[in-house]
């Protein structure tokens, strides 16, 4: 009973606050901006205007995809993983500064209730803010998605345990950092810039990944053209004439080029493969937050429903012009790249995450319940 009269009491302080009603009512704007935008065989429906987008129709996508995917990289990963996200963590972030500092905790202390569960309710009232509007904003997305996408997809659901994990990661920051600092600004500065590191090590270990699929690509397309050379060179060897032979001459001299450029290449790719290496180390012990948000999209739309890679048609080796110079395909290079991340275990994902957060939690509740206040 104590510790449902702490929870009540928490909950009834959050709600009080105006920031959770806007943050509702803005969720409650971008389900109607969800409802409002269609899609059909000439591009995007705007109520009931109709815009043509060539590349954006029912031909390229099905109507089911466009919603999932709407609701995947708008709702969440835009307004819920990123503003709203920022909305909870000022609403939540007075938590802890606020308790200590306030003479609050001195009353709360009075009663026999352990620090440690005085600290983990306290901790928990913030996940609820979160929760309860992840939850509006899902089943209200639910049942758009199924009345104008036909999408019945009971998977958006996922959205309130992933976006509660996700905003744990941020929130145990947080709360570290108030307990220690008793202070709610410095607390939340400080939790944003460790958030904008985060996805800094995120940003850099992708774009690393992307230059390392940029050079295998690179080193596929030497390849092949190094096997077209010696094929055509097999060939040429049988014919006799002196045109023959020039041709044959040229060629080799080509196939010698191509092979120092991809000895060359592939030394390139060994040290970008250790680079990717060491940035990935440090991405493990950091918590994924992309990644959190990004399960959501691999568990809601399958690899095959995304549009597929255009057809330009080129072989892999004609990508490699005569003067060496290589041009790459932009569109396979971003389903190798998908396909990278969505092979990356969910047990990797979300356990390292929650194995960070645990550490902070160990070193809040440590200075929660040793320290006097």
């Amino acid at each position: 009973m104590q510790t449902v009269a702490i929870f009540l009491d928490a909950y009834r302080e959050l709600n009080a606050r105006k920031l959770f009603w806007i943050t509702m009512i803005l969720s409650g704007v971008v389900v109607v901006s969800f409802a409002l935008i269609g899609i059909n065989e000439q591009g995007l429906r705007l109520i009931m205007w109709d815009v043509p987008v060539p590349f954006l129709n029912t031909t390229v996508m099905s109507e089911e995809t466009f919603y999932k995917t709407l609701f995947v990289e708008f709702g969440i990963g835009f307004w819920l993983a990123w503003l709203a996200t920022i909305l909870a963590l000022v609403s939540t972030a007075s938590i802890f500064p606020e308790f200590i500092s306030s003479g609050s905790i001195d009353l709360v202390l009075s009663k026999p209730i352990g620090r440690l569960r005085l600290f983990l309710t306290k901790y928990a009232t913030g996940l609820l803010f979160v929760a309860l509007q992840v939850a509006i904003f899902s089943v209200a997305s639910f049942l758009v998605l199924g009345l104008k996408g036909g999408a019945w997809e009971p998977g958006v659901l996922l959205a309130v345990p992933l976006v509660v994990v996700f905003f744990s990661y941020l929130f145990s920051i947080c709360a570290l950092l108030g307990l220690a600092t008793r202070s709610t600004i410095a607390a939340l500065l400080l939790t944003l810039l460790i958030w904008f590191l985060i996805f800094s090590v995120h940003a850099t270990e992708s774009g690393i990944l992307a230059f390392k699929l940029l050079t295998e690509q690179k080193v596929t397309a030497l390849e092949s053209r190094i096997s077209s050379y010696e094929g055509t060179l097999q060939g040429l060897d049988k014919d006799a004439n002196d045109q023959s032979q020039r041709r044959a001459a040229s060629i080799r001299h080509r196939l010698e080029d191509r092979r120092s450029e991809v000895t060359n290449t592939k030394a390139t790719l060994r040290k970008i493969e250790i680079a990717h290496r060491v940035a990935l180390g440090v991405k493990t012990i950091l918590p994924k937050t992309t990644e959190t948000i990004a399960l959501l999209e691999r568990w809601l739309i399958d690899l095959a429903e995304l549009p597929a890679p255009g057809n330009n048609n080129d072989s892999t080796f004609e990508r490699l012009a005569e003067s060496g110079a290589f041009t790459p395909d932009p569109e396979q290079l971003q389903l190798d790249a998908v396909e990278a991340i969505r092979g990356r275990s969910v047990g990797w994902v979300l356990g390292t995450s929650l194995a960070f957060e645990a550490v902070l939690l160990a070193l809040a509740c440590g200075l929660f319940c040793r320290r006097d206040y």
